[in-house]
């Protein structure tokens, strides 16, 4: 038996040559620059230079979906990672756009079998009082390193089912067709 174990196994870091593009939306910044500095300090402890890591800012969390559908487009990437924060600013029902963004990312996933991770919350009831960013801003900074380990497991266990189906491709045990 093969046990081919996915997530990020604590050992190995990021491949070789590995690029990823993060995207973050603007609304809120200061709070969504948390996730994103902590992912970046701790996709270097795990071996990513900075220099291989792509930073794209978009308007808001609603525009994340298009624009990694436009990166997963390149080829060049081994993964994309999303930050926003999704707020109930009480005039619109937050939950569609949240939805949409999610369904928008994992629709991107699927359709370029490149991992692309969200880092895109949706608090209940978001007051933009002090507090309320303090804690938030601490949260993203949880999610952001979060991210990066979920990141490097993402992308190795992507890179073993390539190597996995390149090595059965040439193997001689295909299915015998029923009769």
């Amino acid at each position: 038996m093969n046990h081919h174990r996915g997530g990020y196994d604590g050992q190995t870091g990021f491949p070789a040559g590995c690029r990823i593009a993060l995207v973050q939306a603007c609304w809120h910044r200061d709070i969504v620059d948390a996730a994103r500095d902590a992912f970046l300090y701790e996709a270097s402890v795990l071996g990513l230079p900075g220099e291989q890591v792509d930073l794209f800012d978009v308007p808001g969390a609603f525009e994340l979906p298009l624009q990694a559908k436009m990166l997963a487009s390149s080829g060049l990437l081994h993964a994309i990672v999303a930050i926003g924060l999704v707020a109930d600013g009480g005039i619109y029902r937050h939950e569609f756009v949240a939805s949409a963004v999610i369904d928008g990312l994992m629709q991107v996933q699927l359709e370029s079998h490149i991992p692309v991770l969200s880092v895109v919350l949706t608090p209940i009831r978001f007051h933009d009082s002090g507090e309320h960013r303090a804690f938030f801003h601490e949260h993203f900074k949880v999610k952001g390193t979060e991210a990066a380990r979920a990141c490097l497991g993402a992308i190795q266990a992507t890179e073993r089912v390539r190597r996995l189906a390149t090595e059965t491709e040439h193997a001689s045990c295909r299915p015998v067709p029923p009769k």
